[in-house]
């Protein structure tokens, strides 16, 4: 088998188990000829009135008597500070992940009165609690929200119970996801319509049950995220240029392969007529076979491992930073699992490198007083001093547990093969860089220190962290290689090495896979039970723990490498 090659797909879209409806006219012709209550629910970070209108508008065009509750204006007051509004004392960098629920924003309730004719439309966060005949989720995708607060082009509105303060990130974050979340997946069995909101004049739509059975369907099939680039000040351009991506801030900085709380999956039939589902419904849904048992039962319906591109080709060093320790994470930001790292080089340029790890020297004493000094002072860090070098060589894979210090240097496009919790940078340095708006770039050194790894250096660094291949299995025309495998890290890596000749098998044996196109032109995965998918070169593809064998066909004739990682066994 050899296809022909195809370039990298920005929107990979599956068939909906129905048919996508377009603008809210198409949506209302769906209600019954009732009286009802119907509740739009959703996250924060929607035109809510503009959507309400949209319903309204629709109804009343059909001469369908329509009232309209907005549940912002039931929200207890007292509730929203206490659980919303961060304490003036309250960390500037990072928030526990909140713990409270929807209904705790509604400290009377949300009784409504039925209507004897038409319908009374409820919308807001929190609208399902009133108790509806019907419930309708309205969805925007987080990178809207997030583009939103670090762009300053959506000020207000942006966070949950607070529909008229400036938006922030933070509490986008540790608030307003978290709670939101719980939320929707504890309705998604009993949504009796899903609507995707991106092109608000024309929202597109699935109902309940077809929402559900799509998401059924893509549980059992290998399937892509949907991704994106968002920039940042060390961006770069690779992923511009060969991926075609044209990123708002100028730059491809942080590319969303597959990072699970806010990655979707594109189903409908054509670009016209599409509904982008959250990825992490899938594990809500069909958890054993999406993730499979034992993942399951060890990280119940979190989706444990992410895979994201760093693009600084063209682009400036990473900031200096270290992630929080297993304890660390769990007392203080409340994640049960942490944010153990891998770098895998795609490509980089002559010279390129990666910061990994304390020199065997350093001390530790000493590197603080000058980082807390070029926080205060604007001094340079020599960072070299302190933390080793590394080549930046392609097909490279370097490890870092978390404590470690790392950075990608300038000039690499690096594979990122993480843990999921992945907004607690704690960074150290940042070369002493300004965000958008001139100011330097906050730096949460108490917290890096705090977490610092100080016992793994030297020599042990380059043994440990930076790994060569061992063969694990191979056949005629390939073999599959352990290039990334620490003790304290739950996941691990792997790399198929196809000649181009030849197929290579593997079993997903009840643990999910995820596979990445690191070099040459792609594979064509087939399973065991007939389904196949294309896989161009840096695409990647989750494969459901449900699936079992699969084959991995390469594309053309050149030779094809294919990173894998899954979390490993108990």
């Amino acid at each position: 088998m050899h296809s022909e090659p195809r370039l990298y797909e920005r929107n990979p879209r599956y068939p909906a188990a129905g048919t996508v409806l377009t603008g809210w006219d198409a949506a209302v012709a769906t209600l019954p000829g009732r009286p009802v209550v119907l509740a739009l629910d959703g996250p924060a970070a929607l035109d809510w009135k503009a959507a309400a209108r949209g319903i309204a508008e629709a109804l009343r065009a059909r001469s369908v008597g329509t009232a309209v509750l907005d549940v912002r204006e039931r929200w207890s007051a007292p509730a929203v500070e206490r659980l919303c509004v961060p304490a003036a004392e309250a960390d500037a960098f990072f928030l526990p992940l909140a713990e409270f629920e929807m209904a705790d924003l509604f400290e009377e309730g949300l009784a409504v009165e039925r209507p004897a004719s038409g319908v009374l439309l409820v919308f807001g966060p929190g609208a399902a609690l009133c108790s509806p005949d019907l419930l309708w989720w309205a969805d925007l995708p987080k990178r809207y929200a997030e583009s939103a607060v670090a762009s300053g082009t959506l000020p207000v509105g942006v966070n949950l119970g607070r529909p008229n303060d400036p938006g922030e990130l933070r509490s986008l974050f540790y608030t307003d996801w978290p709670v939101s979340d719980r939320h929707r997946d504890g309705l998604a069995p009993g949504i009796d319509r899903w609507i995707d909101v991106q092109d608000p004049q024309a929202p597109a739509s699935l109902s309940g049950e077809e929402f559900r059975a799509s998401l059924a369907r893509l549980a059992r099939q290998p399937v892509r995220t949907r991704p994106y680039f968002n920039s940042t000040p060390w961006g770069g351009r690779w992923a511009a240029e060969r991926l075609g991506f044209a990123a708002d801030g100028g730059n491809t900085a942080l590319g969303y392969e597959l990072i699970a709380p806010e990655a979707g999956v594109l189903v409908g039939q054509d670009a016209g007529a599409q509904v982008e589902l959250p990825f992490q419904l899938m594990c809500v849904l069909h958890p054993e076979e999406f993730l499979g048992a034992d993942v399951h039962q060890r990280y119940g319906t979190s989706f444990p491992i992410r895979f994201d591109y760093l693009d600084t080709v063209e682009g400036g060093n990473l900031s200096l930073h270290c992630h929080p320790q297993e304890r660390y994470m769990r007392d203080t930001f409340g994640w049960p699992y942490t944010q153990h790292e891998t770098y895998y080089v795609t490509a980089s340029d002559p010279g390129a490198q990666v910061y990994l790890g304390l020199r065997q020297g350093t001390d530790v004493d000493i590197l603080r007083k000058e980082v807390e000094a070029s926080a205060a002072h604007g001094t340079p860090l020599r960072v070299e001093d302190h933390v080793q070098t590394f080549p930046a060589a392609p097909g490279q894979l370097f490890m870092i547990p978390a404590g470690t210090p790392h950075a990608s240097g300038a000039g690499n496009l690096v594979l990122e093969i993480s843990a999921t919790p992945y907004l607690y940078s704690l960074r150290l340095y940042d070369w002493l860089r300004r965000s958008g708006s001139g100011v330097p770039r906050p730096l949460s050194h108490a917290h890096a220190f705090a977490n610092l790894d100080s016992a793994r250096r030297g020599a042990d660094v380059a043994e440990d962290l930076v790994q060569r291949p061992r063969v694990l299995r191979e056949g005629e025309g390939w073999r599959e290689e352990v290039i990334g495998r620490l003790p304290e890290m739950f996941y691990a890596v792997h790399r198929f090495v196809l000649d181009g000749t030849a197929a290579a098998d593997d079993d997903t044996e009840g643990r999910f896979h995820i596979l990445n196109v690191a070099a040459g032109d792609g594979v064509v995965v087939e399973t065991a039970g007939g389904l196949r998918h294309d896989l161009a070169f840096a695409e990647t593809l989750t494969v459901p723990a449900g699936v079992g064998g699969y084959r991995l066909h390469p594309v053309g004739t050149r030779p094809v490498q294919v990173v894998k990682s899954l979390v490993k066994s108990a």
